[in-house]
């Protein structure tokens, strides 16, 4: 699901959210009733509070020893940014 989820971000609205589980097999009829309950709502809340407070503003995001990487994502320029990154802390 979470690859789906990612993959489909703008395609998020419940019945999107009902074929995703119908793809995958799950228990449909329970995964609506607990879409509409609201069941996990305090716990993606949280998620994503935990999220701002780090100075997550998006996804994806990603983090090298605690700073964010707001870079290309391009192979080469995150790779040196690993690099540079590894030296940096080597020479602390």
């Amino acid at each position: 699901m979470h690859d789906l989820l990612f993959e489909n971000q703008p395609r998020l609205d419940s019945g999107h959210l009902v074929r995703y589980s119908e793809e995958l097999g799950l228990d449909t009829v329970r995964f609506v009733r607990e879409l509409e309950e609201g069941v996990y709502r305090e716990r993606v809340r949280e998620d994503f509070m935990s999220g701002v407070r780090s100075g997550v503003n998006g996804t994806p995001a990603f983090f090298i020893n605690g700073v964010r990487y707001d870079g290309s994502w391009d192979l080469a320029p995150l790779v040196d940014a690993l690099e540079e990154e590894s030296v940096a802390a080597t020479a602390r």
